[in-house]
């Protein structure tokens, strides 16, 4: 039997076949930067299917940190870099034993449709100009996320190096972000998106994921410094950043999945990721703007749900 969903949001119409459930929803902490894909397209596809998960969405290092203090002990943590997983894997009590990616994404510039600058993001979009002479502007305001709390907001540090020396623009990170945890430009991941749309924020450095499914329009970066082309990986390998004591190399972005060793429901949890990582769900992550790619598994491999581990 099946049942079938209409996801009106995007104009598509995905098969779901009908399943029995784990009947406990599923505890899930995932990436800020999933938020509408998690609670607007993966929910009701995933309640379609017969499952219901109860989700958190914060900046990954900040959900880690919760994970590995025991505030948070979720079913499923979804990661927006794989290295923030691995830490809790290789810690002193490890949280984690495996983990695995599924996607891609690249760094962009979403811009408010609202900002009295529009005018200026869509020259940059057009290619008239350089995205780098936004900063020279008075008053324009460029948003990111904190560092230390949020991948996305290392990444975009990465960018800037990497635009400093492709472009060569000596100075141009220090003149254009100050101190890597500027509080004039940082806001909480959880909110910023919300303030861009209402004309608070001029622009934002925002995953193509977030612009594609919250249809906000963006500026598209090269792609040897928006860290979305894994053929360019030795070029990001280049950008560096030290933040709270921890470098943060550039690498491609890629999305990253585990079931923490506490998981309560580790039964819904397969559930969740079997449909999440399986072929519906991926037609959901897809149409909203995610790359999905073969899931490579790290970690200890004999603790990996077969079911899991057949994707």
């Amino acid at each position: 039997m099946k049942r079938q969903l209409f996801l009106a949001t995007l104009g598509s119409t995905v098969i779901v076949p009908h399943a029995t459930l784990a009947a406990t929803p599923v505890r899930v902490a995932y990436a800020g930067s999933l938020a509408t894909v998690m609670e607007h397209l993966i929910s009701p596809a995933f309640a379609a299917a017969g499952g219901t998960f109860a989700g958190e969405g914060k900046g990954s290092l900040a959900l880690a940190n919760l994970i590995r203090q025991g505030l948070r002990i979720p079913d499923v943590f979804v990661s927006a870099d794989p290295a923030v997983i691995e830490s809790l894997r290789v810690d002193s009590m490890p949280t984690v034993s495996w983990y695995a990616t599924f996607a891609t994404t690249r760094m962009t510039i979403a811009y408010s449709r609202a900002s009295r600058f529009r005018g200026d993001f869509e020259a940059v979009a057009r290619g008239e100009r350089s995205w780098t002479s936004l900063f020279a502007i008075p008053r324009l305001r460029i948003a990111r996320t904190d560092p230390a709390l949020d991948p996305k907001g290392y990444r975009v540090l990465q960018v800037a190096q990497l635009a400093e020396k492709r472009e060569r623009l000596p100075g141009f990170v220090q003149r254009a972000f100050g101190e890597p945890r500027n509080p004039d430009q940082i806001y909480p991941e959880e909110t910023a998106l919300v303030r861009l749309e209402s004309g608070e924020i001029d622009g934002i450095f925002a995953y193509a994921v977030e612009a594609i499914s919250r249809k906000l329009p963006a500026i598209e970066l090269p792609p040897q410094i928006n860290l979305g082309n894994p053929a360019f990986a030795a070029e990001y390998a280049t950008a560096s950043v030290r933040i709270e004591g921890i470098v943060r190399t550039g690498a491609p972005i890629y999305y990253a999945i585990t079931i923490p060793k506490q998981a309560a429901n580790p039964a819904g949890a397969i559930d969740f990721i079997t449909f999440f990582m399986g072929t519906n769900g991926k037609t959901v992550l897809e149409a909203a703007g995610l790359v999905t790619t073969k899931p490579v598994f790290f970690g200890a491999g004999a603790d990996i749900p077969a079911r899991i581990k057949s994707l």
